[in-house]
C-alpha cells in the first residue's frame, strides 16, 4: 500500500512548511485536551478531601461555610477547563486549516496533472479506454485521494498525539490501571487487520464497477438520438439498472464490514471503563490511588473512544486511497508513444514552406494489428493540391492521421521541408497544418467560440470571413443568437452540414501553412459545395492542400490525384491522366456525372 501512496510524496515535499504547522497544531491541540481531565480529577479529589474534612463534624449539611470554602475551589478548575478547552478549539481551527487546505490543494493539483497527462496520451490509449472509465479516475478517484489526505492523515495524527499523550499521562498516574484498562487493545489490533484486508477487496471492485457505471450513463447520454430512434430507451435503462444493482450490492458488501467497527469499538471501550472502575475501586480501597484518578481515568477513556473508533473509519478510508490512487497510477503511469523530440527543428514564425513527401510509408494500428497503408509513396510542392481517392477502408484517412502525427509510420517516414515529421515539435507541426477530420466535432460553445478553437486572438469580423468561406456566414445568422448561439454538446443543435461547415471555418481561421479535408463535404448540397470549392481555389492558392473524398470535385484544379485500394496506391496522375488509364477513378468520374 506505500509503494501505491508514493506517488504523493512529491505534493508532501511541494506543502511541507503547512503540514510541519499542522502537525504542530495537532499536537498543541491534543495537549490541551489531555490536560482536562488532570484538572478535572484535582477537583474531584479537592471536593473528596473537604468533604472527609467535615465528615468526622457532622458533614457537609452542618457547616454551610464549607460550601464557601468549595466554591472558590471548583469555580477556579471550572475556569481552568473551560481557558483549555478554549485553547484546545482555536488549535483545532489551525489544523484544519492547514492539513484540509492541503488536501484541497493537492486535490487541484492532482486533477490537473491527470487532465494535463490525458492530454498528452495519443490515439491508441483513448481507443482503449472507455471516457466514463477517465472520468471516473479524474473525479471520484482523486476526491477518494483526498479524502486520504485530509480527515485520514488528520484524524490518524489525532489518534496518534492523543494516544501518545493519554497513555503517557495514565502511566504517570498507575501503570497497573493502565495496562487493565488498555487489556482490550490487542484484540481491537487484529478486527483492524482482517477488517481491513477485506475493505481493500471490495473498495477496488466497488470503484471498477462505478467507472462501468459512469461509462454506460455517458453513452446513452452522448448517443440519445439513436437511443430514442430505436425506440431502446427502456432496454438501456434495464441495463443502467443492472449495472447500478451490482454497484449497490458491492457497496452494501462494503458498508456491512464498515458498520462491524463501530460496535466493536465501542463493546471494547465499554469493556475498558467497567475495568477500569472495578480495578481503580480496589486500588482506591488499597489506599493506592485516589478517586479522582478514577474520574481522570474514566475521561481518559472516554476521550479514545472516537480516535479509537475513527480507526476503523480511517482505515476504510484508507484502504479506499489505496484502490483509487492504483488505477490513478495505472493512467499516469501510461506513456504516450508520439512523442515531441529532445531538440526539435524550430520552424520559425515563417511557418512551413509545405513541402510534403511520402518514403515508402506503411502503417499497422497498434491495438488492432490491421494494416492501413502499404509502401505508400508520393510528393507535393509548396502550394500543389491532391485529392486522395479509393473505397471505404482503403487506409485514406490514415494518411492525414499520420501527417499530423495522431500516430508514427511502422515503416518509412514522413518528411516536410525536407525534414522528417518527427523532428519537428508536436505542437509546430499542429499548429501550422489544419485539419478538418472526418468525424466532426464541435465543442459546447457558441459558433464564434468554436471557429475561434484554434486561434483564440482571432476578431469576431475575421471570423465572419472565414465563416463565408466556409458558406455557414447566412445559416449562423438565422440562428437565435447568431455567433453566440451555443451549439450544444458536440453541436447537437445544428445539422450535419452546418457542423462540417463550421469545422471547415475553424481550420480557415488557423491560417495554416498546410490545410487537410478529410470527406467533409459529405453533408453539403451541391450549391454550397461549389462555394466552398471556389473559396479553397482563392484562398488556398500559396497554400498545400490534401483532400481526402469520395467525389470527385471537377471545378477544383488538382495537381496530383491518387487512388488507393487495398492500402497502396493504384492510380496516380492529373484529372486527364486517369481518364485515360480507364481504370477505378474513370469509372467513378462516370457514375457521378451520371448522377448528377
Amino acid at each position: 500500500m506505500i509503494a501505491l501512496f508514493a506517488y504523493l510524496k512529491k505534493y508532501f515535499w511541494k506543502y511541507r512548511g503547512r503540514l510541519v504547522l499542522g502537525i504542530l497544531f495537532v499536537g498543541l491541540a491534543n495537549w490541551f485536551k489531555v490536560w482536562q481531565p488532570q484538572v478535572i480529577g484535582e477537583a474531584f479529589n479537592a471536593v473528596v478531601d473537604i468533604t472527609k474534612q467535615y465528615a468526622d463534624k457532622g458533614g457537609l449539611a452542618q457547616h454551610p461555610e464549607a460550601l464557601n470554602e468549595i466554591g472558590p475551589k471548583v469555580g477556579w478548575f471550572g475556569i481552568q477547563v473551560i481557558l483549555l478547552a478554549l485553547s484546545m478549539g482555536l488549535f483545532m481551527f489551525f489544523m484544519r486549516q492547514t492539513i484540509i487546505v492541503v488536501s484541497r490543494l493537492i486535490e487541484y493539483d492532482m486533477r490537473k496533472e491527470l487532465f494535463a497527462h490525458y492530454e498528452k496520451l495519443d490515439q491508441s490509449f483513448y481507443k482503449r479506454n472507455r471516457t466514463g472509465d477517465l472520468m471516473s479516475r479524474i473525479s471520484e478517484d482523486v476526491s477518494k485521494v483526498r479524502m486520504f489526505l485530509g480527515p485520514t492523515i488528520l484524524y490518524g495524527l489525532d489518534l496518534v498525539f492523543l494516544f501518545s499523550l493519554t497513555i503517557g499521562a495514565m502511566i504517570r498516574v498507575s501503570p497497573t490501571l493502565t495496562l487493565w484498562s488498555l487489556l482490550p487493545l490487542p484484540f481491537l489490533s487484529f478486527s483492524i487487520y482482517w477488517v481491513s484486508t477485506l475493505m481493500n477487496r471490495r473498495s477496488e471492485k466497488i470503484q471498477q464497477q462505478l467507472s462501468v457505471l459512469t461509462s454506460t450513463a455517458q453513452e446513452v447520454y452522448s448517443g440519445i438520438r439513436v437511443v430514442k430512434s430505436y425506440a431502446q430507451e427502456n432496454a438501456m435503462g434495464r441495463w443502467f439498472d443492472e449495472q447500478s444493482e451490482n454497484y449497490r450490492a458491492k457497496s452494501l458488501a462494503l458498508i456491512r464490514v464498515d458498520a462491524f467497527f463501530f460496535p466493536l469499538m465501542t463493546l471494547m471501550i465499554g469493556t475498558s471503563i467497567v475495568i477500569t472502575v472495578y480495578v481503580g475501586g480496589l486500588e482506591v480501597m488499597a489506599g493506592r490511588l485516589l478517586p479522582g484518578h478514577i474520574a481522570e481515568f474514566v475521561i481518559y477513556i472516554t476521550m479514545l473512544t472516537w480516535p479509537v473508533t475513527a480507526i476503523g473509519w480511517i482505515a476504510s478510508l484508507t484502504q479506499q486511497a489505496a484502490a483509487s490512487q492504483k488505477r490513478i497510477n495505472e493512467f499516469l503511469k501510461t506513456q504516450p508513444t508520439v512523442t515531441s523530440p529532445e531538440n526539435p527543428i524550430v520552424i520559425g514564425d515563417k511557418g512551413f514552406n509545405g513541402n510534403i513527401v511520402f518514403d515508402n510509408v506503411s502503417f499497422v494500428y497498434p491495438d488492432t494489428g490491421i494494416r492501413a497503408l502499404e509502401n505508400i509513396s508520393f510528393s507535393l510542392e509548396k502550394g500543389q493540391k491532391m485529392a486522395i481517392i479509393g473505397r471505404t477502408g482503403s487506409g485514406k484517412t490514415t494518411v492525414a492521421d499520420l501527417l499530423v502525427r495522431m500516430y508514427d509510420t511502422t515503416e518509412g517516414r514522413i518528411l516536410i521541408d525536407g525534414h522528417d515529421v518527427r523532428q519537428y515539435s508536436l505542437n509546430d507541426v499542429r499548429n501550422r497544418i489544419g485539419y478538418v477530420p472526418q468525424d466532426v466535432f464541435l465543442f459546447s460553445d457558441t459558433v464564434l467560440g468554436n471557429i475561434a478553437f484554434g486561434k483564440s486572438e482571432i476578431s469576431k469580423e475575421d471570423a465572419i470571413g472565414f465563416a463565408k468561406g466556409a458558406a455557414i456566414h447566412e445559416d449562423i445568422l438565422s440562428l437565435p443568437e447568431g455567433y453566440e448561439t451555443v451549439v450544444g454538446e458536440r453541436g447537437v443543435t445544428l445539422s450535419g452540414g452546418q457542423k462540417q461547415r463550421v469545422s471547415i471555418a475553424r481550420a480557415f481561421a488557423k491560417q495554416p501553412d498546410i490545410i487537410l479535408l478529410d470527406d467533409c463535404l459529405s453533408a453539403v448540397d451541391t450549391q454550397t459545395e461549389s462555394r466552398i470549392l471556389s473559396y479553397l481555389n482563392d484562398a488556398l492558392a500559396n497554400k498545400t492542400a490534401i483532400i481526402i473524398t469520395h467525389r470527385i470535385y471537377g471545378m477544383m484544379k488538382f495537381d496530383k490525384i491518387i487512388v488507393i485500394e487495398d492500402h497502396r496506391i493504384v492510380e496516380e496522375g492529373t484529372h486527364e491522366d486517369l481518364m485515360a488509364l480507364g481504370g477505378y477513378y474513370a469509372e467513378m468520374y462516370e457514375k457521378q456525372a451520371v448522377e448528377e
